[in-house]
């Protein structure tokens, strides 16, 4: 009798499997993927402004949405480019190479844009992206014929997001205020943000751009007149920009006509959620405020008109954070909590002090920048000095100093793999990384005094949500942790074409 019923409950749990893997073959596959990335979205500021929301964008989405609530990227210190190179990669930038929105040349020693492309300085392209993304595999699936555009206020996370093979990528100029784009896109600047510079051209140029707040009640919270020659990158950074985002995706939809035939197209948005100027959030939190509740009009324009134009079942959001957010202010010594300052400069001199005692006088130390130190390999190999030593004994020295938590060479990276340091092996990148990383201990500031960079360190990162929304995807609310590098892997299967190059992670469903 128990095999009885045992035999009964595998093939329940077998019919169950069937039906379930039948149901995930014949979804749809979407006409559109509108692939979004929300700079500095955060789950708490996303929860404490809900009761300002409408029907149709923030609550739409996370009660029918597939919400994963517990997210993180896989890799430590995200920001605008590396957080959008992976999501739309599907891997870290130990593989990617874009290990921030901008590193040190280790021949030149200068500073290197990720958009920056050697063989054509005056041309931003995705050259530094080593890797393939989501949309130049949706190009080579379509034999070229799918149509992919990315529209962002900031230059990185338009062309980034867009990736090798797109059809254009668009931004706005901090200088001009108009939307543009870069030669590396052949057919140039769209005819629908052409029409949008010219529609707008009036309120921007001739007169002063005014922001207060979009529910008004007897008096204005705030009111701001961005009239200073920063007013476009003021523009940029306010919730007044995250309207011009869905206006130029609904233009670009329609002008380009995505999603009307039966090829998958694909649209990269960047909306932005963070501080107002990218000042504390203590000096503008009526500012923030009215940015998510604008930010929610946006993204029912958005979804109300897709859904209209194409149906609900022939479009697929994908919705996740950057998952930073702009340093506060905090003085943790008014509170009695531990803190200091550790200055790397003054590292890199005391470094090249005690291997200039040990070797000879020299610069065994070329430069510094964020939180790592580049090596002279050059003066280290003429004087026979192997830098397995070099960096070893870097990283005992370093580690002596007051406000360091730990000190990585680059080959202990390189030669790690999973385990307890993986995150910071993940944002480490061979060939733009330097060669000792310092990790600063949890409240005290990395400063660097020849740049004026303060950086506080915290190993607390804000909570930010995935949610998945149309195309047949049911509504849930899923708990377990996951990572954003699950995300393009998750479309491709949704769109049944082949993952991103150097992508391993597992789609989410």
């Amino acid at each position: 009798m128990r095999n009885h019923y045992l035999s009964i409950t595998l093939l329940a749990v077998l019919g169950w499997h069937i039906d379930a893997q039948a149901q995930y073959v014949n979804r749809q596959v979407p006409r559109l993927v509108v692939n979004i990335t929300i700079d500095q979205l955060r789950s708490d500021f996303l929860e404490s402004f809900a009761a300002n929301y409408g029907d149709n964008g923030f609550k739409k989405l996370l009660s029918q949405g597939l919400v994963y609530e517990n997210v993180s990227y896989p890799f430590i210190n995200p920001d605008q480019a590396s957080a959008i190179s992976t999501i739309v990669t599907g891997t870290t930038p130990f593989y990617h190479g874009i290990t921030g929105d901008q590193w040190i040349d280790k021949n030149s020693l200068r500073p290197v844009s990720c958009t920056e492309d050697t063989h054509q300085p005056d041309i931003p392209s995705p050259a530094q992206l080593a890797v393939s993304c989501i949309g130049d595999e949706l190009k080579i699936s379509t034999n070229g014929n799918a149509k992919i555009f990315a529209i962002s206020p900031f230059q990185d996370m338009a062309i980034l997001s867009a990736g090798h093979a797109a059809d254009g990528a668009v931004w706005m100029s901090g200088n001009t205020g108009q939307w543009i784009t870069s030669q590396y896109y052949s057919n140039g600047i769209p005819v629908w943000a052409l029409s949008y510079n010219e529609l707008n051209k009036t309120n921007k140029k001739k007169r002063r751009i005014e922001w207060q707040p979009f529910i008004v009640k007897q008096k204005p919270d705030f009111k701001h007149h961005l009239k200073s020659n920063r007013k476009y990158q003021e523009y940029q950074t306010s919730g007044l920009i995250n309207a011009d985002i869905t206006a130029l995706a609904l233009a670009c939809v329609d002008e380009q006509e995505m999603g009307t035939d039966s090829i998958t197209d694909l649209l990269c948005l960047s909306y932005y959620a963070g501080p107002f100027d990218h000042k504390p959030v203590t000096e503008c939190q009526k500012e923030l405020k009215d940015t998510y509740i604008r930010l929610d009009q946006s993204l029912d324009s958005l979804i109300t008109a897709l859904e209209n134009k194409l149906g609900k079942e022939q479009v697929l959001f994908c919705i996740t954070s950057t998952g930073y957010s702009d340093p506060e202010s905090t003085d943790y010594s008014k509170y009695r909590i531990p803190t200091g300052t550790f200055y790397i400069n003054r590292a890199a001199n005391l470094l090249n002090m005690y291997f200039g005692a040990l070797w000879g006088q020299g610069r065994y130390v070329n430069t510094c920048y964020d939180d790592q130190l580049y090596l002279n390999h050059k003066l280290l190999e003429s004087k026979r000095i192997s830098l397995e030593d070099a960096s070893q004994r870097a990283q005992e020295f370093i580690l002596q100093m007051s406000g360091v938590k730990n000190v990585f060479t680059a080959q202990q990276l390189l030669n790690s793999y999973e385990g307890l340091f993986s995150k910071v092996r993940n944002s480490f990148h061979s060939q733009h990384s330097g060669d000792i990383l310092i990790e600063v201990a949890s409240g005290w500031h990395l400063q660097n005094e020849d740049t004026n960079d303060d950086r506080l360190s915290q190993a607390a990162v804000p909570a930010f949500p995935i949610i998945f929304y149309g195309v047949g995807i049911p509504a849930g609310h899923v708990q377990i942790p996951v990572t954003t590098d699950r995300i393009a892997p998750t479309i491709a299967k949704s769109i049944r074409i082949r993952a991103p190059n150097a992508c391993t992670a597992e789609p989410l469903f």
